[in-house]
Protein backbone atom coordinates (compact mmCIF):
# COMPACT_ATOMS: atom_id res chain seq x y z
CA UNK A 1 0.00 0.00 0.00
CA UNK A 2 1.39 3.37 -0.47
CA UNK A 3 -0.04 6.21 1.39
CA UNK A 4 0.94 9.96 0.82
CA UNK A 5 1.13 12.38 3.89
CA UNK A 6 0.39 16.34 3.30
CA UNK A 7 1.80 18.03 6.05
CA UNK A 8 4.04 16.81 8.91
CA UNK A 9 4.51 18.36 12.67
CA UNK A 10 1.33 17.14 15.15
CA UNK A 11 -0.49 14.88 12.72
CA UNK A 12 1.34 14.28 10.02
CA UNK A 13 3.86 12.97 11.61
CA UNK A 14 2.24 10.72 14.02
CA UNK A 15 0.48 9.15 11.72
CA UNK A 16 3.48 8.44 9.62
CA UNK A 17 5.07 6.96 13.08
CA UNK A 18 1.96 5.02 13.75
CA UNK A 19 1.58 3.46 9.82
CA UNK A 20 5.01 2.36 9.90
CA UNK A 21 4.77 0.85 13.14
CA UNK A 22 1.50 -0.91 12.13
CA UNK A 23 2.83 -1.54 8.56
CA UNK A 24 6.76 -2.28 7.74
CA UNK A 25 6.09 -2.67 4.32
CA UNK A 26 4.15 0.16 3.50
CA UNK A 27 5.31 2.93 1.07
CA UNK A 28 4.79 5.67 3.02
CA UNK A 29 5.94 9.31 1.77
CA UNK A 30 5.12 12.66 3.62
CA UNK A 31 5.49 15.95 2.28
CA UNK A 32 5.86 19.31 3.54
CA UNK A 33 6.64 22.92 1.82
CA UNK A 34 8.69 23.97 5.13
CA UNK A 35 11.98 22.92 6.20
CA UNK A 36 10.43 20.90 9.20
CA UNK A 37 8.53 18.04 9.91
CA UNK A 38 8.23 17.78 13.63
CA UNK A 39 8.66 20.53 15.85
CA UNK A 40 7.05 21.82 19.46
CA UNK A 41 4.57 24.41 18.60
CA UNK A 42 4.76 25.35 22.24
CA UNK A 43 7.92 26.48 22.61
CA UNK A 44 8.31 28.91 20.02
CA UNK A 45 7.35 32.05 22.24
CA UNK A 46 10.79 30.30 24.62
CA UNK A 47 12.88 30.65 22.41
CA UNK A 48 12.24 34.10 21.19
CA UNK A 49 12.39 34.91 25.12
CA UNK A 50 15.51 33.34 25.99
CA UNK A 51 14.07 30.90 27.96
CA UNK A 52 14.71 27.72 25.31
CA UNK A 53 18.15 28.92 24.24
CA UNK A 54 19.14 25.97 21.85
CA UNK A 55 17.78 25.40 18.72
CA UNK A 56 17.99 21.83 18.57
CA UNK A 57 15.38 22.04 21.42
CA UNK A 58 12.49 22.74 19.16
CA UNK A 59 12.72 20.04 16.80
CA UNK A 60 11.33 16.55 18.01
CA UNK A 61 12.34 14.63 14.69
CA UNK A 62 14.09 16.08 11.66
CA UNK A 63 13.73 14.87 8.21
CA UNK A 64 17.12 12.57 8.41
CA UNK A 65 16.22 11.38 11.81
CA UNK A 66 12.26 10.27 10.61
CA UNK A 67 14.13 8.72 7.41
CA UNK A 68 16.49 6.29 9.38
CA UNK A 69 14.27 5.63 11.79
CA UNK A 70 11.22 5.18 10.23
CA UNK A 71 11.79 4.42 6.50
CA UNK A 72 9.52 7.36 5.76
CA UNK A 73 10.23 8.46 2.08
CA UNK A 74 9.93 12.22 3.68
CA UNK A 75 9.92 15.48 1.00
CA UNK A 76 10.91 18.80 2.23
CA UNK A 77 10.28 21.84 0.70
CA UNK A 78 8.02 20.26 -1.54
CA UNK A 79 4.12 21.94 -1.99
CA UNK A 80 1.32 19.58 -2.60
CA UNK A 81 -0.90 22.38 -5.11
CA UNK A 82 -3.54 19.94 -6.48
CA UNK A 83 -5.45 16.93 -5.39
CA UNK A 84 -6.82 14.61 -8.17
CA UNK A 85 -9.30 12.31 -5.86
CA UNK A 86 -10.40 10.69 -9.22
CA UNK A 87 -7.11 9.57 -10.22
CA UNK A 88 -5.92 9.08 -7.13
CA UNK A 89 -3.14 11.25 -7.45
CA UNK A 90 -1.58 14.84 -6.28
CA UNK A 91 0.56 17.18 -8.28
CA UNK A 92 3.65 18.76 -6.10
CA UNK A 93 5.97 21.62 -6.56
CA UNK A 94 9.41 21.59 -5.64
CA UNK A 95 10.29 24.84 -4.47
CA UNK A 96 13.87 24.49 -4.43
CA UNK A 97 13.76 23.69 -8.51
CA UNK A 98 10.14 25.62 -9.09
CA UNK A 99 9.62 21.84 -11.36
CA UNK A 100 6.31 20.16 -10.70
CA UNK A 101 5.56 16.49 -10.83
CA UNK A 102 2.39 13.84 -9.96
CA UNK A 103 2.96 11.16 -7.49
CA UNK A 104 0.24 8.64 -7.34
CA UNK A 105 -1.23 6.99 -3.88
CA UNK A 106 -3.60 4.57 -2.53
CA UNK A 107 -4.40 5.88 0.55
CA UNK A 108 -3.64 10.04 0.95
CA UNK A 109 -3.88 11.75 4.36
CA UNK A 110 -3.97 15.84 4.90
CA UNK A 111 -2.06 17.37 7.57
CA UNK A 112 -2.22 21.26 6.25
CA UNK A 113 -3.06 22.76 9.47
CA UNK A 114 -4.36 26.00 10.40
CA UNK A 115 -2.30 29.60 9.53
CA UNK A 116 -2.45 33.28 10.96
CA UNK A 117 -5.64 35.25 10.85
CA UNK A 118 -5.46 38.60 10.07
CA UNK A 119 -8.64 40.33 9.84
CA UNK A 120 -9.14 42.38 6.71
CA UNK A 121 -9.20 45.86 6.35
CA UNK A 122 -6.02 47.08 8.37
CA UNK A 123 -3.85 49.32 6.22
CA UNK A 124 -0.16 48.67 6.86
CA UNK A 125 -0.48 45.01 7.98
CA UNK A 126 2.30 44.26 5.27
CA UNK A 127 5.11 46.30 7.18
CA UNK A 128 7.92 44.24 7.86
CA UNK A 129 7.86 45.27 11.61
CA UNK A 130 4.54 43.24 12.05
CA UNK A 131 5.13 39.39 12.40
CA UNK A 132 2.64 36.68 13.26
CA UNK A 133 4.19 33.02 15.00
CA UNK A 134 3.36 29.62 13.52
CA UNK A 135 6.61 27.42 12.80
CA UNK A 136 10.00 27.98 12.95
CA UNK A 137 11.09 30.34 10.67
CA UNK A 138 8.44 32.84 12.08
CA UNK A 139 10.59 32.39 15.21
CA UNK A 140 13.44 32.73 13.48
CA UNK A 141 12.59 35.88 11.87
CA UNK A 142 11.23 37.77 15.00
CA UNK A 143 14.35 36.67 17.12
CA UNK A 144 16.55 38.08 14.67
CA UNK A 145 14.72 41.41 14.47
CA UNK A 146 14.81 41.84 18.01
CA UNK A 147 18.40 41.15 17.98
CA UNK A 148 19.23 43.36 15.17
CA UNK A 149 16.93 46.21 15.32
CA UNK A 150 16.73 46.31 19.53
CA UNK A 151 12.89 47.11 19.51
CA UNK A 152 11.81 48.90 22.95
CA UNK A 153 7.89 48.96 22.19
CA UNK A 154 6.47 46.23 21.37
CA UNK A 155 2.21 45.80 21.24
CA UNK A 156 1.11 42.37 21.19
CA UNK A 157 -2.86 41.93 19.11
CA UNK A 158 -4.68 39.09 20.38
CA UNK A 159 -4.92 37.54 24.19
CA UNK A 160 -5.27 33.52 23.03
CA UNK A 161 -2.56 31.46 24.04
CA UNK A 162 0.32 32.56 21.66
CA UNK A 163 -0.42 36.43 22.31
CA UNK A 164 0.02 35.70 26.18
CA UNK A 165 3.24 33.84 26.07
CA UNK A 166 5.05 35.86 23.49
CA UNK A 167 3.47 39.22 25.73
CA UNK A 168 5.41 37.45 28.65
CA UNK A 169 8.53 36.56 26.88
CA UNK A 170 8.70 40.02 24.77
CA UNK A 171 8.45 41.55 28.54
CA UNK A 172 11.41 39.12 29.61
CA UNK A 173 13.39 40.57 27.20
CA UNK A 174 13.01 44.08 28.95
CA UNK A 175 10.40 45.30 26.08
CA UNK A 176 7.61 48.03 27.14
CA UNK A 177 4.81 45.76 26.15
CA UNK A 178 0.83 46.12 25.86
CA UNK A 179 -1.48 43.42 25.13
CA UNK A 180 -4.15 44.33 23.11
CA UNK A 181 -7.52 41.91 23.01
CA UNK A 182 -11.21 42.79 21.35
CA UNK A 183 -12.90 40.49 23.98
CA UNK A 184 -13.49 41.30 27.73
CA UNK A 185 -10.81 39.07 28.96
CA UNK A 186 -7.71 36.70 27.64
CA UNK A 187 -7.97 33.10 27.30
CA UNK A 188 -11.37 32.89 25.84
CA UNK A 189 -11.57 29.10 27.23
CA UNK A 190 -11.24 30.13 30.86
CA UNK A 191 -14.42 31.57 32.83
CA UNK A 192 -14.48 35.94 33.47
CA UNK A 193 -13.33 35.35 36.60
CA UNK A 194 -10.56 33.20 36.43
CA UNK A 195 -9.34 35.16 33.58
CA UNK A 196 -9.62 38.50 36.12
CA UNK A 197 -7.04 36.88 37.94
CA UNK A 198 -4.51 36.55 35.16
CA UNK A 199 -5.31 40.47 33.83
CA UNK A 200 -4.09 41.62 37.13
CA UNK A 201 -1.07 39.44 37.31
CA UNK A 202 -0.45 40.13 33.89
CA UNK A 203 -0.38 43.91 34.86
CA UNK A 204 1.46 43.09 37.72
CA UNK A 205 4.43 41.65 35.37
CA UNK A 206 5.19 45.17 33.53
CA UNK A 207 2.59 44.39 30.64
CA UNK A 208 0.07 47.15 29.49
CA UNK A 209 -3.40 45.18 29.07
CA UNK A 210 -6.12 46.66 26.93
CA UNK A 211 -9.49 44.68 26.84
CA UNK A 212 -12.44 45.73 24.33
CA UNK A 213 -9.78 47.34 21.93
CA UNK A 214 -9.05 46.17 18.53
CA UNK A 215 -6.00 47.13 15.97
CA UNK A 216 -7.65 48.94 13.12
CA UNK A 217 -4.46 50.33 11.19
CA UNK A 218 -0.61 50.33 11.34
CA UNK A 219 0.87 53.48 10.55
CA UNK A 220 4.86 53.68 9.34
CA UNK A 221 6.53 56.52 11.01
CA UNK A 222 9.65 58.32 9.24
CA UNK A 223 12.13 56.90 11.90
CA UNK A 224 10.86 52.73 11.11
CA UNK A 225 8.61 52.35 14.29
CA UNK A 226 4.80 52.71 13.77
CA UNK A 227 1.85 54.31 15.05
CA UNK A 228 -0.96 51.35 15.90
CA UNK A 229 -4.23 52.95 15.22
CA UNK A 230 -6.44 51.31 17.80
CA UNK A 231 -10.41 51.40 18.73
CA UNK A 232 -9.69 53.13 21.98
CA UNK A 233 -6.43 55.32 20.73
CA UNK A 234 -3.33 55.37 19.13
CA UNK A 235 -0.12 53.95 20.63
CA UNK A 236 3.38 53.72 19.17
CA UNK A 237 5.48 50.74 18.83
CA UNK A 238 8.46 49.50 17.32
CA UNK A 239 7.16 45.90 16.52
CA UNK A 240 3.62 44.32 16.57
CA UNK A 241 3.15 40.83 17.11
CA UNK A 242 -0.39 39.73 14.99
CA UNK A 243 -1.59 36.88 17.11
CA UNK A 244 -5.71 37.46 17.32
CA UNK A 245 -6.55 33.46 15.75
CA UNK A 246 -6.22 30.87 12.77
CA UNK A 247 -8.19 30.27 10.14
CA UNK A 248 -7.62 25.93 8.58
CA UNK A 249 -5.72 25.86 5.75
CA UNK A 250 -7.83 23.69 3.71
CA UNK A 251 -7.63 25.12 0.08
CA UNK A 252 -6.66 22.41 -1.03
CA UNK A 253 -9.25 20.19 0.28
CA UNK A 254 -11.69 22.23 -1.02
CA UNK A 255 -10.26 22.87 -4.73
CA UNK A 256 -10.52 18.76 -4.75
CA UNK A 257 -14.68 18.70 -3.95
CA UNK A 258 -14.24 17.63 -0.47
CA UNK A 259 -16.89 18.64 2.07
CA UNK A 260 -15.67 21.50 4.00
CA UNK A 261 -17.65 23.17 6.86
CA UNK A 262 -18.69 27.23 6.76
CA UNK A 263 -16.00 28.09 8.48
CA UNK A 264 -13.67 26.46 5.94
CA UNK A 265 -13.03 23.08 7.88
CA UNK A 266 -12.39 19.80 6.49
CA UNK A 267 -15.26 17.29 7.03
CA UNK A 268 -14.73 14.36 8.54
CA UNK A 269 -16.25 11.30 9.84
CA UNK A 270 -15.40 9.73 13.61
CA UNK A 271 -12.74 7.61 11.76
CA UNK A 272 -10.95 10.48 9.98
CA UNK A 273 -12.25 10.15 6.73
CA UNK A 274 -13.35 12.85 4.26
CA UNK A 275 -16.07 12.83 2.00
CA UNK A 276 -13.97 10.91 -0.33
CA UNK A 277 -13.15 7.33 1.50
CA UNK A 278 -9.67 7.19 0.82
CA UNK A 279 -8.70 10.62 1.73
CA UNK A 280 -8.36 11.22 5.55
CA UNK A 281 -7.90 14.91 7.56
CA UNK A 282 -6.61 15.27 10.31
CA UNK A 283 -5.21 18.00 13.03
CA UNK A 284 -5.98 22.32 12.54
CA UNK A 285 -7.94 21.89 9.74
CA UNK A 286 -10.92 19.54 10.41
CA UNK A 287 -13.92 19.94 11.93
CA UNK A 288 -13.95 18.38 15.81
CA UNK A 289 -16.74 17.29 17.95
CA UNK A 290 -16.94 19.02 21.38
CA UNK A 291 -17.00 15.96 23.57
CA UNK A 292 -19.03 18.29 26.62
CA UNK A 293 -22.15 19.47 24.07
CA UNK A 294 -21.79 17.22 20.98
CA UNK A 295 -21.46 20.20 18.67
CA UNK A 296 -19.30 20.45 15.49
CA UNK A 297 -16.79 23.16 16.10
CA UNK A 298 -12.90 24.44 15.50
CA UNK A 299 -10.29 23.26 18.45
CA UNK A 300 -7.00 23.70 16.63
CA UNK A 301 -4.90 22.33 19.35
CA UNK A 302 -1.52 20.16 19.39
CA UNK A 303 -3.43 16.98 21.55
CA UNK A 304 -6.13 16.07 19.57
CA UNK A 305 -3.89 16.70 16.04
CA UNK A 306 -1.52 13.95 17.41
CA UNK A 307 -4.74 11.40 18.81
CA UNK A 308 -6.39 12.03 15.24
CA UNK A 309 -2.90 11.10 13.15
CA UNK A 310 -2.88 8.04 15.32
CA UNK A 311 -6.31 7.18 14.62
CA UNK A 312 -6.40 7.72 11.27
CA UNK A 313 -3.29 5.37 10.77
CA UNK A 314 -5.41 2.60 12.49
CA UNK A 315 -8.12 2.76 9.97
CA UNK A 316 -6.00 3.05 6.81
CA UNK A 317 -3.87 -0.12 8.14
CA UNK A 318 -7.50 -1.81 8.59
CA UNK A 319 -7.84 -1.48 12.78
CA UNK A 320 -11.38 -0.15 12.96
CA UNK A 321 -10.34 3.25 15.41
CA UNK A 322 -12.34 5.73 16.19
CA UNK A 323 -12.28 9.89 17.24
CA UNK A 324 -14.40 10.96 20.18
CA UNK A 325 -14.01 14.29 20.25
CA UNK A 326 -12.11 16.79 21.97
CA UNK A 327 -12.59 18.61 25.54
CA UNK A 328 -10.28 21.36 24.45
CA UNK A 329 -7.66 20.80 27.06
CA UNK A 330 -5.11 23.26 27.22
CA UNK A 331 -2.36 24.48 29.67
CA UNK A 332 -0.04 27.48 29.71
CA UNK A 333 2.12 29.32 31.61
CA UNK A 334 1.82 33.03 32.62
CA UNK A 335 4.90 34.27 34.15
CA UNK A 336 4.63 32.82 37.44
CA UNK A 337 0.81 31.43 37.27
CA UNK A 338 -0.47 28.22 35.56
CA UNK A 339 -3.94 28.70 33.97
CA UNK A 340 -5.48 25.67 32.48
CA UNK A 341 -8.67 24.87 30.98
CA UNK A 342 -10.83 21.22 29.87
CA UNK A 343 -14.14 21.47 28.73
CA UNK A 344 -17.22 24.39 28.46
CA UNK A 345 -16.63 27.07 30.31
CA UNK A 346 -19.84 29.15 32.14
CA UNK A 347 -20.81 31.48 29.52
CA UNK A 348 -20.72 28.37 26.61
CA UNK A 349 -22.81 26.26 29.57
CA UNK A 350 -25.36 29.01 29.62
CA UNK A 351 -25.62 30.01 26.16
CA UNK A 352 -26.22 26.43 25.17
CA UNK A 353 -28.58 25.93 28.23
CA UNK A 354 -26.83 23.02 29.80
CA UNK A 355 -27.10 22.49 33.76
Amino acid sequence: MKIVIVGGVAGGASAAARLRRLDESAEIILFERGEYISYANCGLPYYIGGEIREKSALTLQTPESFRARLNVDVRTLQEVTAIHPSEKAITIENLKTRETYRESYDVLLLSPGAAPFIPGGITGADNPRVFTLRNIPDTYRIKAFIEHEAPKRAVVAGGGYIGVEMAENLRRLGLDVTLVEMADQVIAPLDFDMAAELHRHIEQNGVRLLLNTGVREIMPQADGSLIIGLSAGDIPADLLIMSVGVTPESGLAKDAGLAVNQRGCIVVNEHMQTSAPHIYAVGDAVEVRDFVTGQKGFIPLAGPANKQGRIAADNIAGIPSTFGGTQGSAILKVFDMTAAATGVNEKTAKRLGLD
